[in-house]
């Protein structure tokens, strides 16, 4: 049998354990939902079928089987502004893209300012925060940034091993600096904030999360310098890449267009906590009117298909998830039962705790936001009684989780880039060799963090 197989028979083998076995303390429902989240969670784990195929069953097995009605399954994914959040962050990105104007920006940063191998990588992290703010999903931005960098590596007529380290140092840089700006990673980042209950603004999510973030990066890239150094002395051909540049063209009235449009959009994100305008709804609705005449003429119909379907789809089970499991007692049941009745009271030793349960859930189930689903309203339940913000609980676990990888699987953004069709091209050997030593820098994160949230009054 292959892994496909025996992972399909082993989410069926944990459902059928779960679901026979007498759990004290669990209703009927709330014992069902813990069977299919588990297999759902094999599933993923072993990547039986893309994982949009394997979040619906879950969806539509919770409702077949009476766990949860559909309103409880979908209402908050999609009554909310999340879900329409990714999909105006999908529309930007792809104008962002389509226009060539972020080429433009890549290319003229790298040209100025970029003339060895340290140069390369420091430029891809700070690229990827630059356009963290201008294109709001981490995929777009790391596809855009590899393209350039391809060019730089083939100017340079660098080996195709040293492409591949460049390649991860690129996906491994969007994992931090996604979680700087709230539009950073439309995917995860509101999840995060969700299943706290709370709310934040852009500005507000700014405050909290972008120092420990780039403080991230900045380890992140030192240990991959560290680690990582190419097969020979590079040398950038300064004249080739302005020859590059210079294909581009003068830049198009589209072009124009869409800087007005995201200068716009960001304006909306700053001042959203003053107009109290949701940033979900302000996205789209930017990302709507660049398809309109004369203001517009950005997107068009065919735009609609950079928006994936299969994203939506595992996003909507993910959220279902941590969800449904408030509604059947599940996550009450897994905060009792998995994490220690005695937490520590000391803010740090309970961020290196959280932090190593997280890690060690995140080891057996590769997806972050089934991690998040599962982890996080059991954390902010357990530490209910802490006077610690749901917030902070909620944004550790994301932050740890996010940062978190051994094998490509552990981090989407990590395992699409491995795919040599996307111009990453390293192997998994490769992030190992990143990932093992990065798990000491997340513990530092994890500190730094609780210490950045004791000084902004969230712990």
């Amino acid at each position: 049998m292959n892994k496909k197989t025996i992972g399909f028979f082993s989410g069926i083998i944990v459902f059928a354990i779960i679901a026979l076995l007498p759990i004290p303390g669990l209703s009927a429902k709330g014992k069902m939902d813990l069977a299919l989240s588990l297999m759902t969670v094999v599933w993923w784990a072993t990547q039986i079928a893309q994982p949009a195929f394997v979040g619906g069953i879950y969806l539509m097995l919770l409702i077949l089987m009476n766990v949860a009605t559909p309103t409880q399954v979908f209402s908050s994914a999609w009554t909310g502004s999340i879900m329409w959040l990714v999909i105006g962050a999908y529309l930007i990105a792809g104008a962002v893209n389509e226009s060539g104007l972020g080429q433009r920006i890549a290319y003229a940063f790298i040209i100025k300012f970029v003339r060895s191998w340290k140069g390369i990588v420091i430029s891809i992290f700070v690229l990827t925060f630059i356009l963290a703010l201008l294109i709001p999903h981490p995929w777009p931005r790391a596809f855009m940034i590899m393209a350039v960098i391809t060019v730089v590596a083939e100017t340079a007529h660098m080996e195709k091993r040293d492409l591949a380290k460049l390649g991860l140092a690129v996906f491994a840089a969007s994992c931090p600096l996604s979680g700087v700006f709230y539009t950073g990673d439309t995917s995860l980042n509101p999840l995060a904030v969700q299943a706290s209950g709370q709310s934040v603004n852009f500005v507000s999510y700014f405050v909290d999360m972008g120092v420990p973030m780039i403080f991230a990066a900045v380890l992140t890239m030192l240990l991959f310098l560290f680690l990582f150094k190419p097969s020979k002395p590079v040398e950038i051909d300064v004249a080739a890449l302005k020859a590059k540049q210079a294909q581009l063209g003068g830049m198009t009235g589209k072009e124009v267009r869409t800087i007005v449009w995201l200068v716009v959009a960001i304006a909306l994100w700053l001042t959203s906590g003053i107009t109290g305008l949701d940033v979900g709804w302000l996205t789209l609705i930017v990302a709507l009117m660049m398809s309109l005449p004369v203001v517009g003429g950005i997107l068009t119909a065919k735009s609609w298909e950079g928006v994936p379907v299969n994203v939506l789809v595992f996003l909507t089970s993910a959220i279902a998830i941590g969800n449904v499991g408030g509604v059947t007692g599940m996550n009450d049941w897994i905060a009792k039962t998995l994490i220690p009745s005695n937490l520590p009271t000391n803010i740090y030793l309970l961020a290196i705790v959280i932090t190593l349960f997280a890690m060690i859930i995140h080891m057996f189930m590769g997806s972050v936001i089934a991690v998040m689903g599962i982890t996080i309203p059991a954390f902010v339940a357990a530490t209910a009684h802490m006077g610690i913000s749901p917030l902070a609980v909620s944004l550790l676990v994301f932050s740890v989780t996010n940062l978190h990888y051994i094998l490509p699987f552990h981090n989407l953004a990590i395992l699409v880039g491995s795919d040599p069709d996307t111009g990453g091209g390293y192997t998994q050997k490769d992030v190992m060799r990143l990932g093992i030593p990065l798990t000491v820098v997340v513990f530092i994160v994890a500190i730094v963090e609780m210490f950045w949230f004791h000084l902004v009054g969230l712990a």
